[in-house]
C-alpha cells in the first residue's frame, strides 16, 4: 500500500495546475497576542455530525491550553442556512471575528472587501504549501487559511450486494457497471433502491466531467452548459430516476434524507462525501465499504476545501488570526480531526496522515487517496450563488419532465449568458 504521505505529496503537485490543493502549516503559524486583558473571539462554522462538533470543541480546548487569555465563543449553523445567516450578519455589521468559507464562495466575499488580510499576522508560514496559500489569496493578499479538505466516494452496503448476488464495485467500474448492480439491488424489494446520487449543481458539474464535458470554457470566458456531452449526462442521470428507478424520486423518498435512507439498510450505493464516515460508523447496522466513484468516459470526483477567514472589522485581529491558524494547522488539532473521521486535515504531518488509514470502517480508506488522482473543482464566478441557482432551476425543470434535457440546458445557457458576467 502506498503510504498516505507519499500519495498526498503527489496530489499537491497534481493540483498545482488547478491552484486549489491544500497542505499544512507548522504549529507555530501565528504569534501570540500581546499579554493583557482577556479577549473573546467569536467563531462561526458550518455544523456537521455530532462527532465533528465534539472534535471542534476538543480543538478549541487545545487552543485554550496554548492561549489561555483568549475565550472562544462557537456558533455552528446548518450548511443550508449558513450563508444566509452570514450575509445578514455582514450587512448588519455583526459578523463573527472568525468564520468559515468554502472555496466556492471565497472569491465572492474576498472581492467585497469584508475579509482581513492575514498574511502579516500568521507568523512563520514556512510550513504551508505555497499552492495552498494561493488558493485562498485574492489580488495578491492572503484572506484565508485552509482548514480542511474532503472529496467524494462511492459508499456501498455490502450486505445488499451479497443478497442481490452483485459483485462489489472495483476501480474500473463505469456508470454501466454501477447501473447493472443498482438494478439487481432494486429488484430485491419494492422499497429497496440501488443508488442515490442527487441531481444537483455539484453532482452535475462533476457528472459532466465524468462524461467529457464542462460547464465553462477552459479560459473561463464562456459558458458551455449545453454541450452534447452535458445533455447526455443529464439524460443518463435523470434516467436513474425516471427510467430504471434504481434511484428514488422525491415522492418515493417521502421527505427522508439520502443518508437516512442508506442507514436504514434499504439503499445499495450512495455517492457522498467522506464526512459521512463517522455517522455511518455509528448508525449503520450492516457492513459497508467505499470505492472509487465510477465515471462514464472519465473519472472525476469532487474536491472540497474550506478556510477560516478573519472579519475585517474584528477588534482583535491578532487573537482572531491565532485561532484561525491553530485550528487549521496545529498538529494536535489535525490529529483530533483524523480521529473523528472529520474530512481530512490540511497538513503535511506524515504520522497524522498515515494514521487516517488505520481507522475503520471503511476498510478501503485507501480509496479516499486514490480519488486524489481525479479531483475536479467547480466553476467559480463572483456571482456564484446566482449561477448555481440558475443551473439548479433548469436541472429541476428537466427532472420534473417539464422540458427535455436538451431544452433545459439550452434555456440554462441563454439565461446564464444574460445574467452572469464572466471575467
Amino acid at each position: 500500500m502506498m503510504k498516505l504521505a507519499k500519495r498526498y505529496q503527489w496530489a499537491v503537485s497534481a493540483m498545482a495546475c488547478a491552484a486549489v490543493l491544500l497542505s499544512g502549516c507548522s504549529s507555530k503559524t501565528a504569534e501570540k497576542p500581546a499579554a493583557g486583558e482577556d479577549v473573546t473571539i467569536r467563531l462561526d462554522q458550518f455544523s456537521g455530525s455530532g462527532a465533528s462538533e465534539e472534535a471542534l470543541k476538543k480543538m478549541i480546548a487545545k487552543f485554550n491550553e496554548q492561549y489561555p487569555d483568549i475565550k472562544v465563543e462557537l456558533q455552528s449553523f446548518g450548511y443550508d442556512d449558513y450563508f444566509t445567516q452570514l450575509q445578514s450578519k455582514i450587512v448588519g455589521g455583526s459578523a463573527a471575528d472568525v468564520f468559515e468559507l468554502n472555496f466556492e464562495n471565497f472569491v465572492a466575499y474576498a472581492s467585497e472587501d469584508v475579509l482581513l488580510d492575514v498574511g502579516g499576522l500568521m507568523g512563520d508560514a514556512s510550513g504551508f504549501n505555497q499552492t495552498a496559500l494561493k488558493a485562498f489569496q485574492y489580488e495578491g493578499k492572503q484572506f484565508g487559511i485552509p482548514n480542511s479538505f474532503s472529496n467524494v466516494v462511492l459508499i456501498y452496503n455490502k450486505d445488499l450486494f451479497d443478497k442481490a448476488g452483485a459483485a462489489y464495485p472495483t476501480d474500473d467500474w463505469t456508470w454501466t457497471e454501477m447501473l447493472e448492480a443498482a438494478k439487481k439491488i432494486r429488484a430485491l424489494s419494492q422499497d429497496t433502491y440501488g443508488l442515490y446520487r442527487p441531481i444537483s449543481f455539484h453532482e452535475f458539474y462533476k457528472g459532466v466531467k465524468q462524461n467529457g464535458g464542462s460547464l465553462l470554457s477552459e479560459d473561463g470566458r464562456k459558458f458551455t452548459v449545453n454541450l452534447p456531452q452535458n445533455v447526455e449526462t443529464l439524460e443518463i442521470m435523470s434516467g436513474w430516476v425516471k427510467d430504471s428507478n434504481v434511484m428514488p424520486s422525491d415522492a418515493q423518498m417521502g421527505g427522508m434524507g439520502d443518508w437516512d435512507l442508506f442507514k436504514t439498510g434499504r439503499l445499495g450505493m450512495i455517492v457522498t462525501g467522506i464526512w459521512a464516515f463517522s455517522d455511518f460508523t455509528d448508525n449503520c447496522n450492516f457492513t459497508w465499504d467505499v470505492a472509487l466513484e465510477p465515471g462514464n468516459t472519465a473519472k472525476a470526483t469532487h474536491f472540497f476545501s474550506n478556510a477560516y477567514v478573519v472579519n475585517k472589522e474584528t477588534g482583535n485581529p491578532e487573537a482572531a488570526a491565532a485561532l484561525a491558524a491553530f485550528l487549521a494547522g496545529n498538529k494536535e488539532a489535525a490529529q483530533i480531526r483524523v480521529d473523528a473521521s472529520w474530512e481530512l486535515p490540511p497538513v503535511t504531518y506524515s504520522d497524522v496522515l498515515d494514521s487516517y488509514l488505520e481507522v475503520t470502517p471503511p476498510e478501503n480508506r485507501e480509496a479516499v487517496f486514490q480519488s486524489l488522482d481525479y479531483l475536479v473543482t467547480p466553476p467559480v464566478v463572483k456571482q456564484q450563488s446566482e449561477m448555481q441557482e440558475i443551473i439548479t432551476k433548469h436541472l429541476n425543470n428537466s427532472i420534473s419532465g417539464n422540458v427535455t434535457a436538451k431544452d433545459a440546458l439550452d434555456e440554462c445557457q441563454a439565461e446564464l449568458e444574460q445574467k452572469i458576467k464572466l471575467n
